[in-house]
């Protein structure tokens, strides 16, 4: 079969670069799945993206698809045939609707019982007749943020400005918001100019000679290397921030990297606000010496080649010496104002209008503080450091720093409150109550900062519910599964045993004695739990436990998120051990029965039957009172997994569902105690075992 290669590039107006990677992803998805779903063969699929471009490259693409020869199933033979043997309906619409006659039909045995089939041959269309329905996966691209232009109805990233869509050197015809398709692409918006291609192969090559790198990883590549030369040059460090580095890999299609210089009279400002004046603002890596000392320096990443560097330098340099200078007047300036003025500012800022103001989402969170470091009993010097940090938290969002760089809440709450003459570990608590701040961030590591960040997340997810902000698909605007997973995560570096339900309900009685929201708590705190479960789950499929022992794990309450995790663990770690599947087996059994049960109550032995029964109850009371002093969960495991040899027994040799009343009624009594022992480490019916 022949086979030709595909382009399809859709040219744009510059795209925001936080969506270009995952467009080209997007894009190159679709044609797969299109192509897939056609049975059109191919090769390869080569995925190209720059601001003003998205492309795929599909290389040996076949000119047809596949032929099918399938055999299609019909009604049973009951139903082809009637009582004379003669064809049915039902057959005759079953062969028309196939394209066959009823002479084509054939009977095959499924499971015991035979069906009317006939062959079915399916002749491959030719792919250049298909390719026009790639208008349709244009337009079907998804975007976090669309527009329209013009009088045009379609909604997208950015304006199209071309489109280049090539069948070996077949044009695809279609158009969209009249663009029509053509042979032609664009290159840099500068250097380059429009040109023709007549082969999908040469685009790559085609393109680099206009001043376009499009694949984005060799343009990646090749802004690291220049930043290397660069620190080999200054013997300079330059902390390669993955995110940043990426942003501006999408902020240009020829990168040429070169630095520029400010004054060193700016190094007395915080390394966090230079860093972020850069980074955030300008898209600029700082400069370190070797020693890790911030230095005067800047490097950026030109869209163009290397002429006139000089004035290029020179102009960035002018725009970064505004920036800092704006940062110096506005440290300045902050240092001239008191705690006590700024807390009072927080009472007349909304933080939400259904929530309350600053202040009072400051009160609640002290409040729920305070109620946390008691439970876990808190020396009184943390105490006060906790109540102090907690109290004070949000005091630097009225600065004039935050105010202009936001990311810097928190690093400078913690400066300014040792500049104001806080405590360092009351400053320390006011930046750490903010992590973790993403995904790769840490937790906090002083107990006073942890505790505060849990009560702060807590409050803002709990308040949320209150009022109905539930994040739901895609869509979590206070990004609370965030917020969520944070708590999760510092609940479980700092090993702390606070059952989750119980961190749920205190944070429920602050909001619900603000009146806020309208919600019932039972309903809100059904809905909360699940919600944490589910952040619980997503945490524990990460660490690569099964799922059946996820479930078992989260079959009851969270509780104390540590001792779950554990063993969740433990169940992971001993699930190829000998003897797994019949203890798991033989607890699941207990688990089962125990249902039957209508009321737990006491056991009484004068009721046993037989010494199984006794050897069984004396087994649990064992195993319960060790169980209350287990060291670890994966002592406890061994502990449950201990009574199997009595469980069998016992089974074996009695019979719970006892004619007789009371005996059975005793004996479902003692499997539901038993139970109640194995669920407090997992339901073990949730596991599946082979």
């Amino acid at each position: 079969m022949n086979k030709k290669d595909l382009l399809l590039e859709i040219g744009l107006e510059e795209m925001p670069a936080r969506f270009v990677t995952n467009s080209m992803k997007q894009l190159s998805d679709k044609v797969r799945s299109w192509m897939t779903d056609k049975k059109i063969s191919f090769d390869e699929i080569r995925a190209y993206s720059s601001p003003r471009r998205l492309a795929v490259l599909v290389t040996g693409v076949s000119t047809a698809q596949d032929d099918i020869n399938e055999e299609a199933k019909g009604p049973a033979k009951k139903i082809a045939l009637n009582e004379n043997g003669e064809w049915s309906k039902a057959a005759i619409g079953f062969t028309r609707g196939q394209g066959s006659s009823i002479e084509d039909i054939f009977f095959k045995e499924i499971n015991g019982v035979e069906y009317a089939h006939v062959n079915k041959f399916i002749k491959g269309q030719e792919t250049s007749a298909l390719l026009p329905e790639l208008e349709q996966i244009v337009a079907s691209l998804t975007f976090p943020k669309n527009m329209r232009w013009g009088t045009q109805d379609l909604r997208f990233v950015r304006p199209i400005k071309w489109l280049l869509a090539l069948f070996g050197s077949e044009l695809i015809p279609f158009s969209i918001t009249g663009v029509q398709t053509s042979n032609r692409t664009r290159g840099h918006r500068f250097l380059g100019e429009e040109i023709e291609l007549n082969n999908p192969a040469d685009y790559e090559k085609a393109l680099l000679a206009q001043y376009v790198i499009t694949n984005p990883q060799e343009r990646k590549n090749a802004i690291s290397s220049q930043l290397e030369k660069i620190e080999e040059a200054n013997g300079w460090v330059i902390p390669v921030d993955e995110d940043l580095l990426e942003e501006v890999n999408n902020l240009v299609e020829y990168p040429t990297a070169l630095y520029g210089q400010f004054e060193e009279a700016f190094l007395e400002l915080p390394e966090e606000v230079l860093i972020t004046s850069m980074k955030e603002h300008q898209r600029y890596f700082p400069v370190k010496s070797k020693e890790g000392r911030l230095l005067p320096y800047f490097v950026t990443v030109r869209n163009g080649g290397h002429e006139h560097l000089e004035k290029v330098a020179k102009g960035n340099e002018k725009v970064l010496r505004a920036r800092l200078a704006d940062a110096a007047f506005f440290y300045k300036e902050d240092q001239k104002t008191a705690i006590n003025a700024s807390l009072a500012k927080l009472q007349s800022i909304v933080y939400h209008e259904e929530i309350g103001t600053l202040a009072q989402k400051v009160d609640r969170v002290r409040q729920l503080a305070n109620q946390l470091s008691s439970k876990l009993c808190f020396n009184e010097e943390d105490q006060e450091i906790t109540d102090r940090a907690a109290e004070i938290s949000k005091f630097d969002l009225v600065s004039h720093m935050v105010y202009e760089f936001p990311e810097l809440q928190g690093f400078m709450g913690e400066k300014y409150a040792i500049q104001k003459g806080e405590k360092e570990a009351v400053a320390r608590a006011i930046n750490e109550h903010y992590m973790p701040r993403n995904a790769e961030d840490h937790t906090p590591s002083s107990n006073a900062g942890a505790l505060l960040s849990i009560a702060e997340k807590m409050d803002t997810i709990v308040a949320s519910f209150a009022i109905g902000i539930i994040p739901s698909g895609s869509q979590d605007p206070y990004a609370l599964r965030r917020q969520a997973t944070g708590v999760i995560q510092t609940l479980l570096a700092k090993q702390w045993d606070l059952k989750l339900e119980n961190l749920i309900g205190l944070a429920l009685d602050a909001v619900l004695n603000a009146k806020i929201g309208k919600k019932g708590k039972a309903d809100l705190m059904d809905e909360l739990t699940s919600f944490f479960k589910l952040r619980v789950k997503y945490l524990l499929q990460g660490k690569g436990v099964r799922y059946d022992f996820i479930d078992a794990v989260l079959g009851r309450e969270i509780g104390s998120v540590s001792s779950l995790v554990r063993r969740a663990e433990v169940l992971e770690a001993n699930k190829d051990a000998e003897g797994f599947k019949e203890s798991i087996e033989a607890l699941s059994r207990v688990i089962n029965i125990s249902s039957k049960a209508e009321e737990k109550g006491e056991v009484d032995s004068s009721l046993f039957e037989n010494e199984y029964e006794k050897a069984l109850f004396n087994k649990y009371l064992s195993v319960k009172k060790e169980m209350e002093n287990a060291v670890s969960e994966e002592s406890a495991f061994k502990l449950l997994i201990s009574m199997k040899p009595e469980i069998d027994q016992y089974f074996e040799h009695t019979m719970v569902m006892a004619e007789n009343k009371d005996i059975r009624s005793n004996r479902l009594t003692q499997m539901a105690l038993l139970a109640g022992v194995i669920l407090q480490f997992a339901n073990m019916n949730e596991i599946i075992v082979k």
